[in-house]
């Protein structure tokens, strides 16, 4: 029987949507009434469909009896993850070639990195490129001439923006076809380490170089568990791609056979077919929130509090933090990858992956198991694919092969979930407490406050932070400059941490999926550009962060106080800033950008 708060939230989503959802459902109605859209196609229309395509493409595109796939690709060679990408689409149109059918490239999507954009002026488009994804697929899939979909895509706010563009061709059976993460590189500790030597001055660049260079190695994701592979791990439990697919090497013969494999069972949704299964009947409520049990079970990346809620609004659902507060109550942690422990995804992967997960969480009744995936049915998500003699096939999981990885039968990490939502007369934030140990976890200090990232540095450098404090950056929010990541603090704020003081972060700006050991309520909100009291707060008021009861408060009177004044520091000008400035004004902190395809 399925626990009664898994079922309790998935009403309470279904009830609050209903009449959003309706709308969203006639819509998605009226574009599978018209059947295969290909077919109405006028002949000048199909011919420049398939003017570049060979003769026998050609045949099977125009006979209607075929499937065309829509490969919308986030491929570019910068990106590792996205780099194996490059032959994804031959490998895909020669497997479908097989079976008489065809795929085309509808289109691609920008790809941006936040690793290399981090603490640069490129990261305050971040948030937003999101949107653009999500834009850039709903053109890419409006030409009309596909029957099914599959997005080519992993990282940061790539993957999300690809599913909200789908869900605007929600009449498609739609899937996301995976590449991997790298190689193991030297251990997270080791990375972290050298980091925060760097930024007190101990190693010098060509040291945190070398370093950087061994953990970022070779094409795949990278290896820690952040926003990318917590992409791979919810979307997968939501049953977006192939069962036990998210984790496989690229490049080994397993994650081709997967990725044709792909193909080939998307081929067999299309409309007409008796399998027809579009995306529309995957992505539900109970499908939203199994994927939501899954991000808190793991520990995954804090970035997804506000990624699932626009992903959520695209399939006409409403979403709030209220939900995820009270699905963390009762999911446990069930997984330490780091920043929540010492192992990286690879031995995530070895331990059982998403396909183990799934069997613990089932195990729990944390699971809507009555959830239809894109391929099969919910069970088969238990099950792991293995190669044999060329043949793939899949297998039950059993007990976790790493029980510090992942949790056998009968024992839990911890005994609620990796997220927490705070409550206070600061506004509501988000805390990723699965890394922050138990003695952090409450911090009651004088505010310090700061309008940027870079000004926490340089008043670092300075020897001005020496001393128990809370961490306030301001003014980072989605409509002041499109809620960028302050990864850069951690370093620091690390450091003071290991020299024993008593920190912590409060801001209305984002930090990685990788944020760790420093307790740090993000996106506050309202934020300070909207009238949020982190507006008014001022050096010295006292500040309480309480992670255990789920409180964020400021001990000083405010009465009385006007909004401090926007701190515009040369930081936070230049050509980043005013490229978002063309949106900022349709941005709100509790939406961010989630209504773009209401």
């Amino acid at each position: 029987m399925t626990h009664k708060v898994i079922t309790q939230v998935t009403a309470r989503i279904e009830a609050r949507s209903a009449s959003r959802r309706e709308r969203f459902l006639a819509r998605i109605a009226r574009q599978a009434e018209q059947g295969k859209t290909r077919a109405a196609l006028a002949c000048g229309n199909l011919a420049h469909a398939v003017a570049a395509c060979s003769t026998d493409e050609k045949g099977r595109i125009l006979d209607m009896t075929r499937a065309n796939v829509g490969i919308v690709t986030a491929y570019n060679d910068m990106l590792s993850a996205h780099q194996p990408y490059k032959d994804y689409p031959d490998e895909i149109k020669a497997t479908l070639a097989t079976l008489g059918h065809s795929a085309q490239v509808a289109g691609g999507v920008p790809a941006m990195c936040d690793g290399v954009t981090q603490g640069q002026p490129g990261m305050d488009m971040s948030l937003f490129s999101r949107d653009l994804i999500a834009q850039a697929t709903a053109l890419s899939l409006s030409h009309n001439t596909f029957d099914a979909t599959l997005l080519l895509g992993i990282c940061d706010k790539i993957a999300p923006g690809q599913i909200m563009g789908a869900l605007s061709h929600a009449h498609l059976p739609t899937a996301f076809v995976p590449a991997g993460p790298m190689a193991s590189g030297i251990s997270n500790d080791d990375k972290v380490k050298v980091r925060q030597q760097y930024a007190a001055g101990e190693v010098g660049r060509e040291a945190l170089l070398e370093m950087e260079c061994g953990a970022y190695h070779a094409p795949g994701t990278c290896t820690f568990y952040g926003t990318a592979n917590t992409n791979q791990l919810v979307f997968e439990a939501m049953g977006l791609m192939l069962p036990g697919s998210a984790f496989v090497h690229p490049h080994s013969e397993l994650r081709r056979a997967l990725t044709a494999e792909a193909a080939r069972r998307i081929s067999a949704l299309i409309p007409g077919s008796p399998a027809y299964r579009p995306l529309s009947e995957v992505l539900d409520a109970r499908t939203l929130v199994n994927g939501l049990v899954a991000l808190l079970a793991s520990g995954g990346s804090s970035n997804h509090s506000i990624h699932m809620v626009a992903l959520a609004r695209a399939a006409g659902l409403v979403l709030t933090w209220d939900d995820l507060s009270d699905l963390s109550d009762v999911v446990p942690l069930l997984v330490r990858m780091y920043p929540n422990g010492p192992a990286d995804v690879n031995a995530f992967q070895q331990a059982g992956a998403v396909p183990g997960l799934m069997r613990r969480l089932a195990e729990l009744d944390l699971l809507n198991m009555d959830a239809t995936p894109t391929f099969g049915t919910l069970q088969d998500h238990l099950t792991a694919p293995q190669l044999n003699d060329g043949k793939l096939t899949w297998h039950p999981v059993g007990e976790s092969t790493d029980p510090s990885v992942l949790s056998p039968t009968g024992q839990v990490f911890q005994a609620s979930g990796g997220t927490k939502v705070l409550d206070g007369n600061l506004g509501r934030a988000v805390i990723k407490v699965s890394a922050v140990a138990p003695e952090y976890r409450v911090v009651e200090a004088p505010a310090r406050i700061f309008s940027s990232q870079y000004a926490v540095a340089a008043a670092y450098q300075a020897g001005e932070l020496n001393e128990d404090a809370i961490i306030v950056v301001r003014h980072n929010g989605p409509a002041a400059n499109g809620m960028p990541e302050l990864h850069m603090l951690m370093p620091v704020l690390g450091n003071l941490q290991k020299a024993g003081y008593k920190v912590a972060l409060v801001t209305d700006g984002r930090l990685s999926g990788a944020s760790g050991k420093i307790p740090a309520a993000i996106h506050v909100t309202p934020e300070a550009l909207h009238g949020g009291a982190i507006g008014l707060l001022q050096d010295g008021d006292m500040l309480r962060l309480d992670a255990e009861t789920g409180r964020l408060d400021c001990l000083t009177e405010l009465t009385g106080r006007t909004q401090a004044e926007i701190d515009l520091t040369l930081e936070q000008e230049g050509w980043g800033r005013e490229l978002f400035s063309v949106m900022r004004r349709s941005v709100s902190s509790a939406e961010c950008g989630a209504t773009i395809f209401e």
